[in-house]
């Protein structure tokens, strides 16, 4: 499958590279856009679900990789929805790139 990187800017600044393993992720997600952070969790949610299930069509088994990956987005986005009411919290996607290093 044509896993594929994202590279997310948190609220605070921090980033994080975020992983799917399919290229799903690009239908919701753009780079350089901003999205408020409850919106930014449901595309994650669809894309990274959509992905597993694709890795269950074609290996059997749903990807265990997808399905932490959302786990790890919902927790820290929860952090900074809980820091001010999420009101103002935005995620901007930076980058999309392939698993050789890349740019998408």
């Amino acid at each position: 499958m044509p896993e594929i990187y994202f590279h997310v800017r948190w609220p605070d600044g921090a980033t994080q590279r975020c992983y799917s393993p399919s290229t799903v992720v690009e239908d919701y997600l753009a780079v350089g856009v901003e999205y408020e952070l409850s919106d930014f969790v449901e595309r994650s949610r669809t894309a990274l679900g959509i992905a597993g299930e694709r890795v269950r069509e074609k290996f059997g088994f749903f990807c265990t990789g997808a399905s932490d990956q959302l786990a790890h987005i919902e927790r820290t986005a929860a952090a900074y929805a809980s820091a001010d009411g999420g009101v103002a919290a935005k995620v901007t996607v930076e980058s999309l790139v392939n698993a050789d290093g890349s740019r998408r």
